[in-house]
């Protein structure tokens, strides 16, 4: 495929099987079907090849690592040799045509537009080099137009074709029957056609002009599409390629194509990591920044998650397989971006439905136009001139790149940054959003229970280090050994980390009561860790310690030794390090926020008072968070909503836009439409501004396509546009919308400015709000 044209076609013809709906994507060459089972995948080639292009299914088996084959780094295919897949035997010989092409045309663009340099007989000469582009340099455009026409149907090159043909056969009768062959004839050096037949002019330069620069500009255009869809190039680099695996204690490398789950490997430094998998043994920091966009290492230890594709930066790590091949997380990344980059905007969809009847109507213009200009009286010459001006001059390409090159460019940056758009109709819907409904537990939070506060009397006697709640933790972690409770979990983590490295004791006559606490004997003293109860009878520290849990929304435990209150400990789900910089970010982005919690009113509140929140929803089931959306979407709200446990995945459904974060469930992450995989808050407001400036990119390379095309036509429609100039600017336009998509593979967030005004709209991010 070469234009928007050529799209239209393979859609129509795919859409008229029963059943099958189709969308094609120029820039990836990939067509994604919906076909009932009655319609083989066969059948759907066949169609495709039925109208003249080449198909392939686009779901090869999953290659090491668990990406699809066709991610991985290699030759792609030129757009000027009407191939699927070429390889590079093809695209050499496409370089060798351009170069043979430039080698011929520039004498004769040279002679042609250099009265100075024009010798006797110097027409001959350039005959003689143009007539091997006419035919052999443009033989593609040509094949591909006489393969349209044993089609019925008229692409880009079919204009392209038509041009150099009446060029050439012009020309020629211009030497051999119309004067322009004398010895000594000069042609002035004009930039308009020549309007009258006075002076003998051939149109040799349009003949090597027009495929020059057209293949100069698709062989440019295919090198800045290609750097468009490099995010799947270098996802595909990420994979490792063999692996140092252990079985029955022997060490041994494998392809990673032969890793096992259950399957103990090595991870040395330096080395990435092959598989999806969880540390056995050892501890090191991974860099995740490539695959989930982390700008920090992450420390792992034995018991942690590891990732495919993360680099190990410092120890060895024995870890041991939980997924292979396409069920990693780096292969769900991969078939993300490649799913989201076949989408369209709705104004590319109207851009497609203009471009299917482009070509018939350019060449319908072009035969009027030639009419008219015969049947005015102006020289043939002229008239030629104007209606070949007519075909080179039209550009259905840039219709057909103006969506797919910034949405490749735009995924593949998400995807760097750890944002997974599901396609262009949620970015869509992301940039229009105007109230971001948040949950809060492992979304604002991070949803694992840490010690917050430990507070003994002030009386209390202190250790050799000053510090007075040293022991007493320690007893309330021996004691919590024995429960599997959150909090318990919480109390022992936190007193491992506080101590001196040696293991706690095991507890003595441990008992638990149901919904009051545990309790043990620790080096012979009764020591018991349980709720409150009554305050009065708490040491006035200890009070007020009670209270401030509470305020805060946490939960407060009493540490008893003996009947002595030695202690209350504070435990809580702590805030993100970077929620109230987001929250705060999505305001100035002019977005409503409003916090949902299943948790209780106290918690949720003060959530939200650290956050700056004031629209709060505390105790919301799964269906009254639907419901929170239903009533937001009935007062005219478009909401995203942002979560990720299941009790989310009602109102992720329910919502205009679904939000899922970084560890979220299968549940949510099925249920949003953008996942983000890096564990940032931040990549939320960054996500809406992506959106904002992708949109912005799309409809801006929309405007210079139509325009290109309703300021050209008419220009040479009358005669003022020299056909050589004409074929120039053509590749000119296709190359400034890929050009204009490709500013988005830079794209980096900037703060954003608190807007002036906000009417309920979603503003649009401004050019000085990104930096490319």
């Amino acid at each position: 495929m070469t234009c928007a044209a050529c799209v239209g076609q393979v859609e129509r013809k795919l859409g008229r099987l029963e059943g099958v709906s189709a969308t094609v994507n120029l820039a990836t060459g990939r067509a994604k079907v919906s076909h009932p089972a009655s319609v083989s995948v066969t059948d759907l080639v066949g169609v495709v090849e039925a109208a003249g292009y080449r198909a392939r299914p686009a779901e090869p088996p999953a290659g090491p690592g668990g990406l699809p084959d066709t991610a991985r780094p290699g030759p792609s295919p030129e757009p000027g040799d009407g191939q699927q897949g070429s390889g590079e035997a093809d695209e050499r010989h496409e370089r060798d045509r351009l170069l043979i092409t430039t080698l011929l045309a520039v004498p004769v663009l040279a002679l042609s537009m250099v009265p100075a340099w024009q010798f006797r007989n110097w027409q001959w000469l350039c005959f003689v080099l143009a007539a091997p582009v006419a035919v052999w340099g443009a033989w593609p455009f040509h094949q591909r137009a006489l393969r349209g026409l044993r089609h019925a149907t008229a692409t880009m090159d079919t204009l392209v074709s038509l041009g150099v043909a009446a060029s050439f056969v012009w020309s020629s009768y211009a030497l051999f029957l119309g004067g322009a062959g004398v010895p000594g004839m000069t042609m002035p050096l004009t930039l308009l056609p020549s309007a009258s037949g006075e002076v003998a002019h051939v149109y040799l330069e349009v003949v090597v002009g027009v495929p020059l620069f057209v293949l100069v500009g698709r062989r440019l255009e295919a090198r800045a599409r290609r750097g468009t869809g490099a995010a799947l190039r270098s996802l595909a680099e990420l994979a490792a390629k063999d692996v140092a695996v252990r079985r029955g204690g022997v060490e041994r490398r494998v392809p990673v194509a032969d890793l096992a789950v259950g399957d103990v490997f090595l991870v040395r430094p330096g080395e990435r990591v092959a598989t999806d998998g969880t540390v056995v043994e050892g501890g090191s920091a991974l860099d995740l920044s490539l695959v989930t966009g982390e700008s920090h290492p992450v420390e792992v230890g034995p018991g942690s998650p590891v990732i495919g594709g993360a680099v190990n930066s410092g120890g060895l790590l024995e870890v041991r397989a939980d997924a292979v091949g396409s069920d990693t997380q780096l292969a769900r990344i991969t078939r993300l971006v490649e799913d989201a980059q076949t989408g369209k905007a709705a104004v590319q969809r109207l851009a497609d439905s203009v471009a299917a009847v482009f070509v018939p109507a350019v060449m319908s213009v072009s035969v009027t136009v030639l009419g008219f200009w015969l049947g005015a009286g102006a020289d043939p010459q002229a008239a030629i001139t104007a209606a070949v001006a007519v075909l080179v001059a039209a550009c259905p390409c840039a219709l057909g790149l103006a969506t797919p090159t910034a949405l490749l460019a735009a995924t593949g940056r998400g995807a760097r940054l750890g944002i997974l758009v599901s396609g262009v109709q949620a970015l869509e819907r992301l940039r229009n959003i105007d109230t971001v409904v948040l949950d809060k537990t492992g979304t604002l939070t991070t949803g694992r229970m840490s010690v917050i506060a430990v507070t003994v009397p002030a009386d209390a006697e202190k250790d050799a280090d000053g510090d007075a709640s040293a022991e007493v933790l320690r007893l309330a972690a021996v004691v919590e050994q024995g429960s599997d409770h959150p909090l318990a979990r919480a109390i022992v983590t936190h007193a491992r980390g506080q101590g001196d490295g040696h293991p706690l004791p095991q507890p003595v006559r441990f008992a638990a009561v149901p919904g009051l606490g545990v309790s043990a004997l620790v080096d012979g003293e009764e020591v018991a860790v349980t709720r409150p109860g009554e305050l009065s009878g708490l040491p006035g520290d200890l009070r007020a310690a009670v209270r401030a849990a509470e305020t805060a929304g946490h939960t407060a435990v009493l540490v008893r030794v003996g009947d002595t209150p030695r202690a209350v400990i504070s435990v809580g789900d702590t805030l993100r390090s970077d929620a109230y910089r987001a929250v705060e970010h999505l305001r100035r982005l002019g977005l409503r926020t409003v916090l949902a919690s299943g948790d209780r009113e106290a918690t949720v509140r003060a959530i939200a008072g650290q956050l700056g929140i004031t629209e709060v929803h505390a105790g919301a089931l799964p269906e009254d968070k639907a419901a929170l959306v239903a009533t937001l979407q009935g007062h005219g709200s478009r909401v995203a909503v942002v979560g990720d446990g299941v009790n989310d995945a009602a109102a992720l459904a329910a919502a205009d836009l679904g939000i899922a974060m970084a560890g979220g469930t299968d549940a949510a992450i099925g249920a949003a439409d953008v996942t983000l995989v890096r564990e940032d808050m931040q990549a939320i407001p960054d996500a809406v501004r992506l959106a904002r400036h992708t949109l912005a990119t799309i409809r801006a390379n929309l405007v210079w396509a139509f325009g290109y095309n309703l300021v050209t036509l008419p220009l040479a429609a009358i005669g003022w546009l020299n056909p050589m100039v004409a074929a120039a600017a053509m590749s000119a336009s296709s190359l400034l919308v890929v050009g204009n998509s490709l500013r988005l593979r830079t794209w980096n967030a900037s703060r954003p400015h608190r807007p002036g005004h906000h009417s309920g709209r979603a503003r649009t991010t401004t050019p000085w709000e990104t930096t490319a």
